[in-house]
This record gives C-alpha cells, sequence and structure tokens, in this order.
C-alpha cells in the first residue's frame, strides 16, 4: 500500500494498512479533468508540496493540521500503468477505506454558505458524489467520515447527516450510522444502492462493489458489462441470499431502465416480487 507524507507529498510504501504507524487519512472525492497521479507522485520527492494539484495539497494540508502524517488518495496511490498493482489496489480498496482513520470527502460542487442554507443542503443533495459508482464503498466502508464544501469547510459527519445521506443515496440511515451492518442487506437492495450510480468504464460498475459482497476477482478491462456476470457468479459461490436469483441477466447487457431500477429498490423489496414482473414475455 503506497501512502503519501503529507509534509512533502512523497510516496511511503506499507505492506498493509495496519503496519501504518499513527495511522491514515483517506480522500473520498470525484475526479476532474486534472488530476495527480502516481508517476507525478515520485516526482514529487524532490519538488515541494505545491506542485500537485489545489485539491490534493489542500488534502494534505488539513491532513498535516489535524497531526496526520500518511493520507492515501485513489489518483496518485495506485500505480494504474501496473495491472498487477491495478487489480491489487481495486480488490483492496474497501478495506483501505474500512480501517482508514478518516475519510475526508471533498465536494467539488457544494459551496458553504451563512446565508442561504436551504440551497446549500440542496447542493448537498444533488452532488455529483452521489451519483458516482466508486464512492457508494466509501460511503458504506468508512467508519469516520466528514464531508468537507468546495472551499473545504466542514459540513459535517456521515452520522451527523446520515438522514440527509439517506435522502440523497437510498440507503438507510441506520446503516449509515453502523447501527445495523449493511451486510444484513439482502444482496438485491444493495445492488439497487449502486443503480443509479455510473462509473467511467463499464467493468468498473461491478468492480466497485467487490467490497460491498467480500469478492476478490481479477479486473478485466475491456470485458464490458460480462464483468457483472462475474460478480454474480462470485457472490453465489458463499450467498445463499435467493434475492441473487432475481438480478438476471440483464444487468450485464445493458444499463437498467427506471421501471428495472424501481424494482429493486428498498421499497419495492418489502413486497413480494413475481418473476413475471421481473421478466415480462
Amino acid at each position: 500500500m503506497w501512502l503519501l507524507g503529507t509534509a512533502r507529498a512523497n510516496l511511503v510504501f506499507f505492506p498493509q494498512p495496519e503496519d501504518v504507524p499513527g495511522g491514515y487519512v483517506i480522500l473520498s472525492h470525484t475526479w476532474g479533468e486534472k488530476e495527480d497521479t502516481f508517476q507525478r507522485g515520485f516526482l514529487a520527492l524532490k519538488n515541494p508540496r505545491d506542485r500537485l494539484t489545489p485539491k490534493v495539497q489542500s488534502f494534505l494540508e488539513l491532513c498535516e493540521k489535524h497531526g496526520y502524517e500518511y493520507a492515501w488518495v485513489d489518483t496518485c496511490c495506485i500505480n494504474k500503468e501496473s495491472s498487477a498493482e491495478l487489480s491489487e489496489g481495486i480488490n483492496s480498496m474497501f478495506r483501505y477505506y474500512a480501517l482508514s482513520t478518516i475519510c475526508y470527502v471533498y465536494l467539488s460542487d457544494v459551496g458553504y454558505s451563512y446565508d442561504d442554507s436551504y440551497k446549500m443542503w440542496h447542493s448537498f443533495r444533488s452532488s455529483r458524489w452521489h451519483s458516482r459508482g466508486w464512492t457508494l464503498q466509501e460511503l458504506i466502508a468508512s467508519r469516520v467520515l466528514v464531508f468537507y464544501s468546495t472551499e473545504w469547510t466542514c459540513l459535517g459527519s456521515k452520522h451527523e447527516l446520515a438522514d440527509r445521506l439517506e435522502w440523497a443515496t437510498g440507503i438507510s440511515a441506520v446503516v449509515l450510522r453502523f447501527e445495523s451492518p449493511f451486510t444484513d442487506a439482502s444482496i438485491a437492495t444493495r445492488i439497487s444502492w449502486a443503480a443509479h450510480r455510473e462509473t467511467t468504464r463499464p467493468e468498473d460498475a461491478a468492480y466497485s462493489l467487490f467490497g460491498l459482497f467480500g469478492v476478490n476477482m481479477p479486473t478485466l478491462y475491456g470485458e464490458g458489462r460480462l464483468a457483472f456476470s462475474r460478480l454474480l457468479m462470485e457472490i453465489s459461490k458463499t450467498s445463499r441470499d435467493p434475492s441473487i436469483f432475481l438480478l438476471g441477466a440483464r444487468w450485464h447487457a445493458e444499463r437498467p431502465t427506471a421501471e428495472y431500477v424501481a424494482i429493486f429498490s428498498p421499497f419495492s423489496l418489502r413486497r413480494p416480487l413475481g418473476y413475471t414482473t421481473l421478466f415480462p414475455g
């Protein structure tokens, strides 16, 4: 596991998350047009921290201010030029977030406002962060998660904002507060949490769910939506949850329609489902 030293932005290697002295802070964010990379992180070994993008620079400054020596950022702590390291990083990512001391969420499209709280919380509810595939596992896995506005003003913790997050994501507040294990939710319910989320690569729609189901499997970029079929096969090897059979094969063939997504919403799952409803004709 590669981490950034918060003082110089230098990359430091640790065999596993538990080996990091004093723990580490992790960043959850949505990618923009320009992001720092693993290779650029190596360059930072001999250069000042201000060579980094303002987002990562501000994140490291906040970590250092709060007394943390190490931090993890997905854009520059995974060597994406190595297929082996990329696959390991994807399979380990849920664990990285789960074992982090704290996760800072940077909402680049939510501005802080003292004067118009309604507008601010409306922006929070409609933030792009809630619609991205990879941020789902970050929301679920991180035990201590704090949201920051585009100005890096604290908006509140996951525990404090659980009701707002339930409205924005459809995930129960009791799950977000760790009052009920997310693993108690059925497979279909956990899949429904991701139904409206988007990923740049179609494979990532499946890869981003590894941690929610305790699955480890090779990443094969280029397989498209067949990745979801492989994911369901892996889940079925260890789960007896019958809701997995309701998912069918449509997920890897095309993006779910609004009608199909509604079937697997947490509210729809409270009433009996029939195969005639799921697979008409």
